[in-house]
């Protein structure tokens, strides 16, 4: 009995009664039982009661409301109790002297009442019957507690999925691990350079220095040296430099560490050391940090992977300007946006004996095996050329070379091989975007379609295609004009309509529509070619290229 009064020490109970001598004898059978009794005399009264308390944050625990009210009836004063967001978890308990037939009690349950006494009745049951709504109402708020926590985990988790560089993720992080605790946190992952970032969604007070960083570093790498999975860890204020949380109380930080592999650096979400020793919201802030932790790993091998793939695009662009006599030829390479994948793009420019091969290509797919098939391609394709420049024979056989070594893998890619006394261009296309001849208010795209590489699809002959005096050969990736949700016919009428009004000049021409598309979402590759040597291969031969990082 003794342990039952000490429960119920810090509860409060709303009694509410017209009649002083109902009310005393109710108080005392509570007082009796430890609960605190908060007293009203009428419906108006208990509603000011819990106005006031709404404000001061200390709500009664549960409320025994007489059925007989003078202002308004104690069904009423249940459904507006009930039907109030922030003090609907009020459990209400009826009693009346006077209404005590099946009917009267189903309309108290009814109006949402948890239980209903019919006076008289013994103290034993009435302080039974209110442990027992206020048992329910707690279990109520404890389950909501938990759904609610585990919807915001689950927000904060998939948040985290889409961040595309180290310092969105723990800017994520810390605004999940900050929302889901409802205090200040911050969290720390390193990057592929080594660098550890830090997210702070509240401004710190004192911003942490270069050596605060390295100390927090050298802190995560030694706590976790040699484990893998969750751990939580206290920072007592020594080891924990300042700045990185606001001083709002004792120094030191609560710290919950994750990482999948031992060879992965560890990834923190740090709260304040006073901060409340919750063992469900620390399982949660767990899970936040072990999904943090995935995340850092998959950003950490995406960069990478990009790195490699981008070095290895780099290594393998024209290095030097080939001798192309009578001819100025513009070159743009612009690779995915940091936020995306590494595809497989690419040109070539060649001298044969034959005329000027010229062409681009498009490894299908963004990743670092669309880089690797891709240098495959132009290897290939300058082996071939040695051996026989046709445009559809090369085709051909790089289509053959695709199945054979890469199954699995597609290509688009268009050739044109040219004669700069004559201007006459043979054009071969493998499912890539056509070239268009630029010639002013006749500027159009050329009449060459035909199959993917790699599918061993017959490919059509060459289309004949005539490259006036001052006319441009441009030949572009559909990196350049495709749009989400775009027609690629109403991107390619956008193309030729701008590529007719640039400048003279292929690099001028290069750039206008670099320009005038924008940042792209993909790799990006531009050739321009203006025969300026008809005939007699005199005149002056020029070559600008730029590769923009």
């Amino acid at each position: 009995m003794n342990s039952t009064r000490e429960a119920n020490a810090s509860t409060t109970v709303l009694v509410v009664d017209d009649l002083d001598a109902n009310r005393y004898a109710m108080e005392a059978v509570l007082h009796r039982a430890g609960h605190r009794v908060l007293p009203a005399s009428s419906a108006g009264d208990a509603l000011v009661k819990l106005d006031t308390g709404l404000r001061a944050g200390t709500l009664p625990d549960a409320a025994l409301v007489d059925v007989g009210l003078p202002d308004m009836s104690g069904f009423d004063l249940c459904r507006h109790i009930k039907s109030h967001p922030r003090i609907s978890g009020i459990p209400v308990v009826h009693f009346s002297a006077a209404a005590v037939t099946s009917a009267d009690r189903s309309r108290g349950l009814d109006a949402g009442a948890e239980a209903y006494l019919t006076v008289p009745v013994e103290p034993e049951e009435i302080q039974a019957v209110v442990r027992a709504a206020m048992r329910g109402a707690r279990s109520r708020h404890d389950a909501e507690a938990q759904v609610d926590r585990l919807s915001r985990l689950a927000v904060g988790i998939a948040e985290l999925h889409v961040a595309h560089t180290p310092q969105e993720l723990v800017d994520l992080a810390a605004a999940g691990a900050a929302e889901l605790t409802g205090g200040p946190a911050v969290a720390f992952a390193f990057g592929i350079d080594g660098m550890l970032y830090v997210g702070q969604p509240r401004r710190a007070l004192r911003a942490p220095d270069n050596s605060a960083r390295a100390a927090v570093a050298l802190l995560l790498q030694r706590a976790m040296a040699g484990r893998t999975g969750v751990r939580g860890l206290l920072a007592p204020a020594p080891l924990w430099p300042p700045g990185f949380l606001q001083p709002e109380g004792p120094g030191g930080a609560r710290l919950l560490l994750a990482r999948e592999r031992v060879d992965q650096p560890p990834v923190c979400i740090a709260q304040p050391a006073y901060s409340a020793d919750d063992p469900e919201m620390a399982l949660c802030v767990g899970q936040l940090a072990s999904s943090l932790a995935v995340s850092a790993d998959a950003l950490r091998s995406y960069a990478e992977e990009r790195r490699v793939a981008l070095t290895l695009q780099r290594s393998f662009l024209p290095q030097r300007p080939p001798e192309l006599p009578g001819a100025e030829m513009a070159v743009r390479y612009v690779p995915a946006s940091t936020s995306a994948e590494i595809g497989g793009d690419f040109y070539i420019a060649l001298s044969t004996p034959k005329g000027l091969l010229v062409g681009v290509g498009d490894v299908v797919g963004h990743s670092l095996d669309a880089a690797t098939v891709m240098v495959e391609l132009r290897h290939a394709l300058r082996a071939y050329v040695a051996d026989r420049p046709d445009p559809v024979d090369l085709l051909t056989r790089l289509d053959r070379m695709l199945q054979l070594y890469h199954p699995e893998a597609t290509a688009t890619v268009c050739l044109a091989l040219i004669d700069p006394r004559t201007g006459r261009a043979e054009v071969a296309n493998a499912g890539h975007i056509p070239p268009l001849v630029v010639a002013g208010d006749d500027t159009a795209f050329a009449a060459a379609a035909g199959p993917l590489l790699g599918l061993g699809l017959t490919h059509p002959s060459a289309s004949a295609v005539t490259i006036g005096a001052a006319d441009r050969l441009l030949m572009v990736t559909d990196g350049l004009i495709e749009t989400r949700g775009t027609d690629l016919a109403v991107s390619m009428e956008r193309l030729r309509l701008a590529a007719a009004h640039a400048p003279p000049g292929a690099g001028p021409l290069c750039d206008t529509l670099l320009d005038c598309f924008g940042k792209r979402d993909d790799d990006v590759a531009l050739l321009a070619l203006q025969l300026d040597g008809r005939g007699d291969g005199a005149g002056g031969s020029g070559f600008s290229r730029r590769v923009t990082p």
